[in-house]
């Protein structure tokens, strides 16, 4: 088990970076912080290609391999046919890792991949009903677009800067795509104590994928 997700691991952070080149190449095209149209694609166009990779391979993960697993959470699966158990706990219970915490890897592996190659992109899941501290919304930009995406449902784009680097950051609805995502949110304890008043249901918005896209001037 711990092969495949190895695999899955190298297979995103591969896919991701055939995505940065992507958004480089269209910026360098484009002229820099340019939206117009032009030879090249514009930052909008770029960060919905890195957005449609990362969510494609987390409902991948989530639908082909965490609903077939006989376990979720130490509770039995009626459908599950893997001889596994999805759970937070994953490492010490010789498990496989929940979604977001998949995901979260991910993003990790992407970091230190782009720090090595000194690119600044940088990506990540936050939610207004976060369990995990470093999910919630942090600076001003992330809890403006996190209100407009749980009210809209719709993704929120705006250029921003962060330590003196222009980004433009795009945040996108993470809505529940399977039963999986409704359970373990509305039964955990951290959900249960800070939101006991919200029970997710299948395709709310339960968060947001984040996307930070350094933009070099010219």
């Amino acid at each position: 088990m711990n092969n495949v997700i190895t695999r899955l691991k190298t297979k995103t952070v591969g896919l991701i970076a055939l995505a940065i080149t992507i958004c480089f190449t269209a910026i360098a095209c484009s002229g820099g912080g340019s939206t117009q149209a032009t030879p090249g694609i514009s930052p909008e166009v770029a960060v919905d290609y890195v957005h449609t990779v990362l969510l494609a391979d987390r409902t991948a993960y989530t639908k082909h391999v965490v609903n077939r697993l006989k376990k979720l959470e130490g509770k039995d699966k009626a459908d599950g046919v893997i001889p596994a158990e999805a759970t937070e706990g994953w490492e010490e219970a010789g498990g496989v890792p929940l979604p977001a915490q998949m995901f979260r890897l991910g993003s990790e592996v992407a970091a230190e991949t782009a720090d090595e190659k000194g690119i600044g992109f940088t990506y990540n899941l936050i939610s207004t009903w976060n369990i995990n501290d470093s999910h919630a919304p942090k600076s001003e930009f992330e809890k403006k677009a996190m209100e407009e995406v749980n009210k809209t449902g719709e993704p929120y784009k705006e250029y921003q800067e962060i330590g003196g680097q222009k980004y433009f950051s795009a945040l996108y609805p993470d809505k529940a795509v399977s039963e999986a995502c409704v359970t373990c949110h509305n039964t955990h304890p951290v959900h249960l104590e800070r939101f006991p008043d919200k029970v997710f249901k299948m395709d709310d918005v339960m968060g947001g994928i984040i996307i930070n896209l350094p933009i070099t001037e010219s």
